[in-house]
């Protein structure tokens, strides 16, 4: 196997883990059955590997059920307001995942204004990182995992799942049916208790807004102030909430060949939306017989295609890497030393992709709510999205997973979301964001009468500190108080600045892509600045 298939694999069996459901939440545990936990001290150190972190260790039931018997640690961190005299409390950060570490969170903020008012709390959730970590013990790929899989084919994904589910029951099943997002929005009112504060402030990411919407629920007198930045949907709880990643992948890539479209006599791959398609399909058609360079395989062309037509300000750079490509295949003239910056910036684009989860933790949460098990109902979907949606991960998000044989029974049902006794608060959500589709945006705050932020243009997920805009409106609202009105806009990041065909004379020059020698460099940088300095899973 190839080592890009291997690297795709390696992609596909850690995000294989996703899904599905909607429940209501036991009862947490009496106020008196948790008083040890509530008043148990907490010893802050320096933190080990950052040094401007105040860290601590506390203690928390395995099930709150039965708050006298097992238990758990979780880890904490703490970075002081800036400025005690403004000190409104603490604000408690969450990065997303499920199964994301949060403990050097407060670090991502520490120039925001949020950073003058707020104790910023950060902490790795149960199962995760330096809390008590929920491990499974690694599966073997079962045959060859790619995008566009035939029916043949579709026994390699189950069968690929049903391993990772076993062996993860062998690891870990002790424990799993504790691993929650109730159970860890539990957790984080014991942090709330040990902190000696009388409510938290919350900002949370992805899957951690479904987790601030978890604790408003079940503790709607302990929370003020909130922010829900990219949102999952409420009711796609979880098997429809990865399914929506292909079709927001397909949208995005749909946007970007019709810009591609308006520069073809820049990039030749045609002269519609429509025609670029075509001729990305029949590229990638040539792909899967004959990978390009040895290296981009069909199932490269798609992830590399669709993870990275969401950021608009690399539609330059991923058009000009394509055009190469084809050229370089079709036998066109192209100079080696772009063959070969391509075929390394493509190496690139493909390890930027969709930021992954942590084992154990991803597998577990998001099998809280029950899936399918009628395995014709995966594969349906299977040959629908081979077919309409082929970018991105391909069938990733339709195959069968972990919790399509789930061997734990959960402890929880998945929770009602709803907001009384709380503040109204932000949610924030990118147009074309394809980790949360959009419309969990405007159903998050509906189902809590939040007011909506909407970012267009937009394909980023994770908008706070990296869109102007958003943050400032962020900033008012946790810092003053002031809500931006029931709806607010704000413009994404721009698009490249690669005038249209018939916005200037077309030249000899302007019919091919410029050599782009740096182009691995170009690719490398935005990658750097898209590397997780912020949330966003």
């Amino acid at each position: 196997m190839t080592s890009r298939v291997k690297r795709l694999a390696t992609a596909v069996g850690s995000a294989l883990v996703a899904v599905s459901g909607l429940v209501a939440v036991a009862p947490a545990a009496s106020a008196a059955g948790l008083t040890e936990f509530h008043e148990q001290d907490v010893n802050w150190a320096a933190c080990d590997g950052f040094a401007e972190l105040r860290c601590a260790t506390i203690t928390v039931p395995l099930n709150y059920k039965k708050p006298n018997a097992e238990r758990l640690q979780v880890a904490i961190s703490k970075l002081p307001a800036k400025n005690p005299a403004k000190r409104r409390g603490v604000l408690l950060l969450n990065p997303g995942g499920p199964g994301g570490a949060g403990l050097d969170m407060p670090l991502y903020f520490e120039a925001n204004r949020i950073a003058e008012s707020y104790d910023l709390i950060g902490f790795d959730p149960r199962g995760v990182g330096k809390s008590s970590p929920l491990l499974c013990e690694a599966a073997d790929q079962v045959g060859n995992l790619t995008t566009r899989p035939t029916d043949a084919e579709f026994a390699n994904w189950t069968a690929t799942a049903r391993a990772a589910e076993d062996a993860c029951a062998r690891a870990a099943g002790g424990i799993r049916p504790y691993i929650n997002t109730p159970n860890t929005a539990r957790d984080m009112d014991v942090i709330r208790a040990v902190l000696d504060e009388k409510k938290i402030n919350y900002l949370g990411f992805s899957y951690g807004t479904y987790l601030g919407a978890v604790y408003g629920t079940l503790f709607p007198a302990k929370l003020d102030r909130n922010v829900l930045d990219s949102s999952v949907h409420p009711e796609w709880i979880w098997r429809e909430q990865f399914k929506a990643q292909s079709r927001a992948i397909r949208d995005n890539v749909d946007e970007f060949f019709a810009w591609v479209a308006e520069r073809d006599s820049r990039y030749g791959f045609g002269a519609t939306a429509a025609e670029v398609f075509a001729t990305s399909e029949d590229l990638s058609a040539r792909l899967a017989v004959e990978p390009w360079q040895g290296y981009v395989d069909q199932s490269t062309w798609d992830v590399v295609v669709g993870s990275n037509a969401r950021y608009r300000e690399i539609w330059d750079l991923l058009a000009e890497d394509m055009a190469l490509i084809r050229r370089d295949v079709l036998g066109e003239e192209v100079a080696p030393e772009l063959v070969s910056d391509a075929a390394r910036a493509t190496k690139a684009l493909y390890e930027l992709g969709i930021a992954q989860t942590v084992p154990g933790v991803f597998q577990t949460v998001t099998c809280e709510a029950d899936w399918p098990t009628d395995l014709n109902t995966y594969y349906d979907d299977m040959r629908r999205y081979r077919d309409q949606y082929p970018y991105g991960f391909g069938v990733l998000r339709a195959a069968p997973t972990e919790c399509t044989f789930r061997t734990f029974k959960p402890t929880d049902k998945v929770t009602d979301l709803k907001r009384t006794r709380y503040p109204v608060g932000l949610v924030v959500q990118a147009d074309s964001d394809p980790q949360t589709h959009y419309d969990g945006g405007p159903a998050m705050a509906t189902r809590l009468n939040d007011a909506l932020v909407s970012v267009s243009d937009e394909g980023t997920h994770g908008l706070y500190a990296r869109n102007e805009c958003v943050t400032a409106l962020v900033d008012r609202y946790l810092v003053d108080g002031v809500l931006p009105g029931s709806r607010a806009e704000c413009p994404g990041a721009p698009r490249p600045d690669v005038p249209a065909d018939g916005a200037f004379a077309a030249s000899a020059d302007a019919e091919r892509p410029t050599p782009a020698l740096d182009l691995e460099s170009r690719v490398r940088d935005f990658v750097d600045e898209k590397k997780f300095k912020g949330p966003g899973y």
